[in-house]
């Protein structure tokens, strides 16, 4: 290394320089130490487990350098130094994280939901309300999942140049954007540059040509794993090669640069701002001779999978101690000015450790002391010889670490062991449970869905209106009509998915749009579900309101992974910090063949709680719940029914107005025998066999769902049920999926059971994927037979003389 970089080109004083160069220092160190104080922390049992940066600090702080304010982060557990570059992250914050405080002052990446190192800046307001974002520097919610990241960065870039290519949004839109100068940095680990999200996510980004920055912190390893075994050549820049803008083609500009050379990472990161931020140009930033000083994470040693030459050539080249070197034998600094800086910083790392632990201790144990003299109290009276040895064992504990769960476990034993004793000191046990539990409850295990003014709960029910003469069309002019009027009203709408654009959707539902609304908010995309949805992930993030959609419901299992560890979770993993109003477009249930008629209703209800899943049984339902999503922040899926499109339905007059509103149910047809509860495709294959059950005597109410999530929200199925006193469910699913989801709510949830006079049934799919053709749907899916026969079976059981068996 030389002296000569960047930070010299840009005319400061001698005396600047140095201060810039040993803050960076100072920096670095304070990183390093914190990971090493943190590492021994989780060893001695005050932490469950650390995962560090340690080795990849010199890199991050060169990133941080072209970091602004208004620009995002899509990044990972290493980027501990970047964060505290940056000024959203200190050692006490990582400290609090690693203890489990809960307290969002202290630990305001997720009030600990998330283990430490997984960042997070805060983008909504208490309220709901979205905080202006290009007034700090913001940092998407971090996940373990391995190149997790990467779907999204396609979204977060390409709002840049959304805005940038429409001025008109950019004013509108004041808090998202500075006229599309963001630029989006991702980071990510040599190894995990062999998932496919990272594949598929540099080659949307480098085919849509929007400004992303991607990191590679290359140390040489995935865990034990070595490059070798991650990457073909062994090296990622090499197989990324293609990539390079050339005279062939649009790509990206790829820097490959040393993770110990200052001045060439300082270079490296100006060069790739100035081409993103003006041109829109993406970079790849490949750092290589990275190294692991302490391993993985605390689960183990790097010793047990590296050579002692390696482990040699690691601490030659850490990048802390070649930093210091370069200072020194640039003259910059003296080796004592440098070590006092190393004293001041272990003093101050210290110093904060000491003060977030004592911070997280003091309530809890203050709430041991209250509980202690409950048992004190307790023990005074009735002698029970286990109150004695908890609180010797309480005690020992508090001295060093106490955790709630330690005496709240015991003060929950001692309650049912006391139970049918007479003394007062039991009413005030079970207050303190009661409220200790209260509080954890909102500590733990709240957020998951939007309360605020922003839900779409509070989004007010519109009726579709009709002219006496309404026009009968088929299913998708009605969809289509309504995405037209939705984009002139709602100019942030877009949508985006396989063969949307120029053709308008292989079911014609997006007809004429892009023709009218322009590529920017009509686009077709690849083949690439994951950075589909990532699309939407990001582009919401940013003050837009996307529609991803996914061409088939059997195809959403690709672009699963981010509905499940991203969106879903997202709301509840920052303890409402940060959301995303995604509407996710899909079509599904049953037409012909094992992939075009799959409703796996149950894989999709286990796997995305914490967004919203509608099920309408037609187009004009499915138009009504895009126009309420439309005017929330909540993300939500709209999962149309795939056999519906050429199904005639009545015109609605006030097209892009009406709103179905979501978690109430719909009761189509009234009955006193039976309940027949449903949704989706079914509803149709329902009502017709409740027509036909009618002529053979049996009176059935039919009750569409609307929405899986949320179910029922004025549980209106139990007050039919008081009427009928029997159930059935039918759906399409396996047998077990979704339909035992919708017998808890009913049953428990509902406290349905009181009210059934017979065991409440299903009627779902088999247990295989559906065959092709008309005959393999016949035999596997339920038909109007099929719930015919279940129905009379059911009463034939109740007045057999009166419904004679069948077979």
């Amino acid at each position: 290394m030389t002296a000569k970089s960047s930070t010299t080109k840009n005319k400061i004083s001698k005396n600047q320089f140095k201060s810039t160069i040993l803050s960076d220092y100072r920096l670095a160190f304070e990183v390093r130490e914190s990971g090493n104080q943190g590492r021994r922390d989780v060893l001695s049992g005050k932490g469950s487990f650390g995962i560090f940066g340690d080795g990849k600090e010199l890199a991050q702080i060169a990133l941080s350098k072209v970091f602004r304010n208004g620009d995002f982060r899509a990044g990972y557990y290493r980027d501990q130094a970047l964060m505290t570059a940056i000024g959203q992250y200190s050692p006490k914050h990582m400290f609090s994280a690693l203890y489990g405080d809960p307290e969002l002052e202290r630990e305001p990446s997720s009030g600990s939901r998330q283990m430490m190192n997984h960042f997070g800046t805060r983008f909504l307001n208490d309220d709901g309300s979205w905080k202006n974002l290009m007034q700090q520097k913001n940092s998407t919610s971090d996940m373990a999942c391995l190149a997790s990241q990467f779907p999204r960065l396609v979204g977060l870039a390409q709002a840049s140049q959304v805005y940038r290519d429409n001025p008109e949004l950019a004013k509108r839109n004041p808090g998202f954007t500075n006229n599309g100068n963001e630029i989006a940095f991702a980071t990510i680990g040599n190894s995990s540059c062999a998932e496919g999200h990272f594949w598929e996510a540099v080659n949307a980004i480098g085919v849509l040509q929007v400004p992303a920055i991607i990191s590679i912190w290359d140390d040489g390893y995935g865990i034990s794993v070595a490059n070798d075994v991650q990457m073909t050549k062994s090296d990622v820049s090499e197989v990324l090669s293609g990539f390079q803008n050339n005279d062939k083609g649009k790509g990206y500009e790829i820097i490959k640069v040393k993770g110990w050379d200052y001045p060439s990472l300082v270079d490296a990161y100006e060069k790739a701002e100035k081409l993103a931020r003006e041109e829109h140009i993406p970079s790849i930033i490949h750092v290589v001779e990275m190294t692991q000083p302490t391993g993985h994470s605390t689960s183990g040693s790097h010793e047990r999978y590296k050579s002692k030459e390696r482990l040699k050539w690691e601490n030659d080249f850490d990048c802390i101690t070649k930093f210091k070197q370069w200072i020194i034998e640039s003259g910059i600094a003296t080796l004592e000015e440098l070590e006092t800086i190393d004293k001041e910083s272990l003093n101050s790392v210290k110093q904060q450790k000491k003060e977030a632990w004592k911070e997280y201790q003091a309530p809890i144990k203050e709430e041991w002391k209250e509980l202690l003299e409950i048992f004190n109290s307790i023990y005074a009276q009735l002698n029970i010889p286990e109150i004695s040895d908890w609180i010797q064992d309480l005690n020992q504990s508090a001295m060093f670490g106490i955790f709630r769960r330690d005496f709240l476990s015991k003060a929950r034993t001692l309650l049912a062991m006391i139970i049918n004793e007479d003394i007062a000191e039991k009413a005030t046990l079970r207050n303190f449970i009661n409220r200790i539990n209260a509080e954890s409850h909102h500590r733990y295990n709240t957020k998951l869905y939007n309360e605020t003014s922003t839900s779409a709960h509070n989004v007010l029910e519109v009726k579709p209106t009709y002219d006496s003469d309404a026009e009968e069309v088929d299913g998708r002019i009605i969809i289509r009509d309504n995405f037209h009027h939705m984009f002139d009203a709602i100019p942030e709408a877009m949508i985006f998915g396989e063969d949307v654009g120029k053709i308008g959707g292989v079911n014609q539902g997006c007809e004429g749009l892009q023709e009218k609304f322009g590529e920017s908010r009509v686009a077709d995309t690849g083949i690439r579900e994951a950075t589909i949805i990532g699309q939407g992930i990001g582009l919401s993030l940013r003050g837009l309101k996307p529609i991803a959609e996914m061409q088939y419901l059997d195809y959403v299992i690709y672009g699963f992974q981010p509905m499940v560890d991203d969106i879903s979770s997202l709301y509840y993993r920052t303890h409402g910090g940060q959301i995303t109003p995604l509407i996710i477009r899909t079509r599904g249930h049953r037409l012909e063949g094992i992939w075009h008629s799959g409703s796996p209703m149950g894989m999709l209800l286990n796997g995305t709680r914490g967004m919203y899943l509608c099920v309408p049984r037609d187009m004009t339902r499915a138009a009504g719940f895009y126009n309420t999503l439309m005017q929330s922040n909540d993300p939500g899926m709209v999962i149309e029914c795939l056999n519906g499109y050429r199904v005639k339905e009545k015109l609605p007059n006030n097209i892009g107005e009406f709103r179905v509103p979501i978690g109430k149910v719909e009761t189509t047809k009234q009955g006193n025998d039976i309940t027949l509860v449903t949704y989706g495709s079914t509803w149709r294959i329902v009502t017709d066999a409740a027509d036909k059950l009618e002529k053979a005597g049996i009176s059935c109410e039919v009750i569409d769902i609307q929405t899986l999530v949320p179910f029922d929200l004025s549980h209106d199925i139990v007050e039919s049920l008081k009427k009928t006193n029997r159930l059935l469910v039918v759906d399409e699913d396996v047998p077990g999926g979704a339909s035992a989801y919708i017998l808890q709510k009913i049953v428990e949830e509902q406290d349905a059971y009181n009210f059934l006079d017979s065991e409440p049934q299903t009627l779902a799919a088999k247990e295989h994927r559906p065959p092709y053709g008309k005959d393999g749907d016949y035999f596997t899916k339920p038909s109007s037979e099929d719930v015919f026969e279940k129905v009379y079976e059911m009463m034939s059981e109740v007045d057999p003389s009166r419904f004679p068996a069948l077979y």
